[in-house]
This record gives C-alpha cells, sequence and structure tokens, in this order.
C-alpha cells in the first residue's frame, strides 16, 4: 500500500507531502491545478525516464519518495537482490541538476531495471489516455491469464520461449556459416589435397636444392674426384706412397731427436684425418647416381615447393604445414559444425515439445475461465449502463510458438443487440471505453496481488446514473486493495474513504501546486463544488450530502 508521497523542487511543486490510508483514496482539483504532475512525479518511482526540465529550481536536485507499506510476501524479492527488507519500504528518485538521476530503495542504491520490477510488484498506474492498452494483444492475454490463474505458468511457459529463442538463433548462424563453409569447401578441399601430396612433414628444401644441384653438376663433380684418385695411386709420386714415406722418415728423425717428437705425432694424426677423408671420398664417389630421370624427379619436387611457397605467398616449408594444418582444422571444424547443428535440431525439437505441452495447458486453462470472463464484464457493463453490451474473447492458433503460446487472442465487443460481435477496437466508442476498462481493471484487481492501483479519469465522458455506478464498482474495488482515483464527478468523490484536493497558489509571487487532504466538511463542499461550478448553491450542498450518504 502506498502509504505516503514526497516530492520536493519537481515542477510547480514545491515541497508537498501527504499521507494517503487503504480504501479508496479520491483526488480531485481543477484542470491544470497539478494533478498530472504529482502523477509524473509518482512514474519516476515507476522508473521512467527522468527530465531535468522537471527540476523547479535549476540549482537543486528535485526529489520524489514514495513510502510503501508491504509484506512478507515481497522478502524473497528483497532477498534476491540484496536489499534491505523493511516493512515500510521508501523508494526513492532523485534528479540532478545535470540531468542525470538516481534511484534508492531503502537507501540503497539500485539500477533503474530493478525498480522497475520491484514497483511493478507495489503499484500500477493506468491514466485516461491508457485504455489503448485494451487493443494490445499482450494485455488482452494479461487480462485472460490473470483470472485463469496462469501467472506460474506463463512464467515457465516465457522462460522456455525465450531459451528456444536463443537456439533458433544459434542454429541461424551455424547454418549461415555452415553454407558459407560449404560454398569454399571444394576449393579449400583441393588446395589441402596439393599440400598433403608433397608429404611437407618428410621434407628440407635445403636437402633437395642440394641435390637438385649435385645432380645438375654431377660430370663436373666425377671428373674432379677421379682426378683426386688418380693423384693419390699414381705409381712412384702418388700422394698416399709420398705421405707414407715422409711419415716413416719423420717418425725416425723423431727417435733420433725429442725435439721432433710433437711434430711427429701430429703428422701422424693428420695422416690419419687424410686417410678418412679419402676413404669417405670413395664411398661417395661410389655412391654417385648420374641420370637425367633422378634429376628430372628432383627438379619437379622442387618446382612443386617453390609452386607452393609462391601460390600462398610464404618463404618456408614450416609455413606452409601451418597453412595446411589450418585447412585441416577447418576440415574438422566443418564436421563439428554439422554435429553441433544435429545436436540443436534435437535440442530444438526436445524444446518444441516441451512449449507445445505448455502453451495446451495456458490455451486449456484460458477456455475454461472465458466464460467467466464474459459473463462477469457483462454484469458490471449492465451496471454502468451497458445493458446490451456483449464481450467475447476469440482464440486462434498460430503457426508459430510466441511469448504467450501458439495461439493469437481478439477481445470482440458489441454495446447494442442485433448487431455482430467486432475487434473491439473497431467496436467500441469513446463514452464506451472507460466502463470497459474499469470492469477489466476491476477483474484485473480481484486477481492480482497488486496492492495499490491508481486510476487517473478513468470514468471521462459519464455522468448521471453511469457515473454513481462507476463509484460503486471502486467502492468495491477498494474493499480488497488501496484504490487511487483522480476524478471529476462528484458521484465518485462521494465514495471516498479519504478525500484529497489538488490546489494551486501563489506562494511570494510564485505559482506552487500542493495536495491538501480534505475533512468532511471540506469533502463536501468539494462535491458540491464538483456539480454546481465555482458558485455553490444551496442545492448542490443538499445533492452532496445525500451522495456522501
Amino acid at each position: 500500500m502506498l502509504s505516503r508521497i514526497f516530492i520536493q523542487n519537481f515542477a510547480l511543486i514545491d515541497t508537498l507531502e501527504i499521507t494517503l490510508n487503504k480504501g479508496l483514496q479520491v483526488i480531485t482539483g481543477e484542470t491544470g491545478a497539478g494533478k498530472s504532475i504529482i502523477l509524473g512525479a509518482l512514474r519516476l518511482i515507476l522508473g521512467e525516464r527522468a527530465d531535468a526540465k522537471s527540476i523547479q529550481n535549476s540549482e537543486t536536485k528535485s526529489i520524489v519518495e514514495a513510502e510503501f507499506a508491504i509484506n512478507e510476501n515481497l522478502q524473497f524479492f528483497f532477498e534476491e537482490n540484496d536489499l534491505d527488507f523493511e516493512s515500510q519500504t521508501v523508494i526513492r528518485r532523485e534528479i540532478l541538476p545535470n540531468g542525470k538521476s538516481r534511484a534508492f530503495v531503502n537507501d540503497v542504491p539500485v539500477t533503474l531495471d530493478l525498480l522497475k520490477m520491484l514497483s511493478k510488484k507495489l503499484i500500477d498506474i493506468h491514466s485516461q489516455f491508457e485504455t489503448s492498452n485494451l487493443f494490445d494483444e499482450e494485455y488482452q492475454f494479461q487480462i485472460i491469464d490473470g483470472l485463469s490463474k496462469n501467472k506460474i505458468l506463463i512464467l515457465k511457459y516465457q522462460t522456455e520461449f525465450s531459451e528456444y529463442k536463443k537456439l533458433l538463433k544459434e542454429l541461424e548462424n551455424l547454418k549461415n556459416k555452415l553454407a558459407e563453409s560449404n560454398k569454399e569447401s571444394d576449393y579449400k578441399n583441393f588446395i589441402l589435397e596439393e599440400l598433403q601430396h608433397v608429404n611437407l612433414d618428410d621434407l628440407d628444401l635445403e636437402e633437395l636444392q642440394n641435390q637438385v644441384k649435385k645432380q645438375e653438376n654431377a660430370e663436373a663433380i666425377t671428373d674432379n674426384l677421379s682426378q683426386i684418385f688418380a693423384k693419390l695411386d699414381a705409381e712412384e709420386i702418388g700422394v698416399l706412397d709420398s705421405m707414407t714415406d715422409i711419415k716413416g722418415k719423420l717418425g725416425k728423425v723423431a727417435d733420433l731427436s725429442h725435439e721432433f717428437t710433437l711434430l711427429n705425432q701430429r703428422l701422424q694424426e693428420n695422416f690419419i684425418e687424410f686417410k678418412d677423408i679419402i676413404f669417405e671420398l670413395q664411398d661417395e664417389a661410389e655412391k654417385m647416381e648420374t641420370s637425367p630421370e633422378i634429376l628430372l624427379a628432383l627438379n619437379q619436387k622442387l618446382n612443386i615447393v617453390n609452386a607452393l611457397l609462391l601460390k600462398h605467398s610464404v618463404l618456408s616449408v614450416s609455413e606452409l604445414i601451418e597453412i595446411r594444418d589450418n585447412l585441416l582444422s577447418e576440415q574438422n571444424s566443418f564436421a563439428d559444425l554439422e554435429n553441433l547443428i544435429i545436436q540443436l535440431e534435437k535440442e530444438k525439437t526436445d524444446s518444441e515439445n516441451r512449449l507445445a505441452k505448455m502453451a495446451a495447458d495456458l490455451s486449456a486453462h484460458r477456455r475454461k475461465n472465458i466464460p467467466i470472463f464474459t459473463n462477469k464484464i457483462e454484469i458490471l457493463l449492465r451496471k454502468l449502463g451497458l445493458e446490451k453490451a456483449k464481450i467475447a474473447v476469440e482464440l486462434s492458433e498460430s503457426a508459430s510458438y510466441n511469448s504467450f503460446g501458439k495461439e493469437s487472442i481478439q477481445i470482440l465487443f458489441q454495446a447494442n443487440s442485433g448487431f455482430p460481435l467486432k475487434p473491439i477496437q473497431s467496436a467500441i466508442s469513446g463514452g464506451e471505453r472507460s466502463r470497459v476498462m474499469l470492469s477489466i481493471k476491476k477483474l484485473m484487481a480481484e486477481n492480482a496481488e497488486l496492492p495499490t492501483l491508481i486510476l487517473d479519469e478513468i470514468d471521462t465522458g459519464v455522468s448521471g446514473k453511469v457515473a454513481e455506478e462507476m463509484g460503486n464498482v471502486m467502492k468495491e474495488m477498494a474493499e480488497n486493495m488501496q484504490l487511487i482515483v483522480i476524478t471529476h464527478l462528484a458521484q465518485v468523490a462521494a465514495k471516498g474513504n479519504n478525500n484529497y484536493k489538488v490546489v494551486k497558489e501563489d506562494v511570494s509571487g510564485k505559482t506552487q501546486s500542493n495536495i491538501i487532504p480534505l475533512n468532511h466538511d471540506e469533502k463536501l463542499q468539494e462535491i458540491a463544488q464538483l456539480l454546481s461550478g465555482s458558485k455553490i448553491t444551496d442545492a448542490a450542498i443538499s445533492q452532496a450530502q445525500e451522495l456522501m450518504k
């Protein structure tokens, strides 16, 4: 329940504070007195956008504070969002001169999203300009679902539906990715086969280049080796024989004088190394193969590698290996992508099965309660002067799932007998809207846990007996909730458990809006003024007394 409103430095309001009570709270006041300003300030408590232009004195901040008496049903919400639970909870919005705003719940800073979540559980403001909500499919679903006690089921359904939409979006992205991959797959597979054919892991480019060079110069290598071997084995003056003779003679010299021992050792060691070199040259010469076929094969392999290096704009075999491995990885990812799509398709089917079950349950509950809805609304409409009015709810299956199941909804209406029912947006007149909306609000209030409802001039366009009945309906609504009504109708004002008047006055040469509670006599005068205008007659006083009885 909204128990206190405090507004400071907001539009025409310098400082305003009012205490509210249970039951029917009626606010009256002349047009332009500031009722809409108070509502605008309260909408800040609902988390609506703040505007620096609303600040009266631009040198200081604007404050809107609302205090609510709340029960323990909301304790879980407070705990879940790390808020201090207080039976008298204060919500505050501050608008700073620079246009920025801050929100607080029991002096704890909160985000606007959290503020909206909390305020929706505490208060609902319905303006005379919001009857168009009645034409909105989402609002029509909320009406029927409230009556059908679908709150928990619709919450579960919408949670599943949200996951389902994410799943559809992910599937679409993966399928698009797969389609793009398919377009390039043939070319990439061709490139991969080229790279795999060369066997890059066992390829030594430097050695391959050396083998080609060796084959290209095989004749020169063979000729030079032949000359070397000829000089080594020449009779009498062969290098090996000469070296052997030198080695022997130096050995004798070393035996005769130790000064030559070290030189002798060095010659012995180098002679052994020299012989090893000769033997290895002989081995290499024996292994030397020279043929045009070998050279052709080597050149073909080298040309293929050079072409790949040029094609991929790289300088080394290791870079080619990296490209090949990336293509292999993509090929594996391609297979993984197909498997993931198959898995998500299964999850999609499972989700659709769950949605189908919940959507069917929602629809069954709605269809069961639609006759109750139409019967109750038509009874209320008859009380409000629409004796011949008929209302119906049409549910039709949708091609796909939506936020409320797998069906669409349409409320049909006709104010006069003998005419077909039509969609309410095309069948309802301006004078009928307020009565239909009040009937629906009453029905919704019976099935909601909302403690406070504010109706802003919902009774516009009615008078006489209908106005009296609207007052009775509001009085009945206020038995189970706090109902705050802004009205110009004396018949409604007379029903108030507490009455307040918004006034506009000059204070020190400055226009200010304020709200004041009315005592019994002031209430009588206000109702009489609503009946007769600025000049209150004895007849108006008498009629006001009758209305207050």
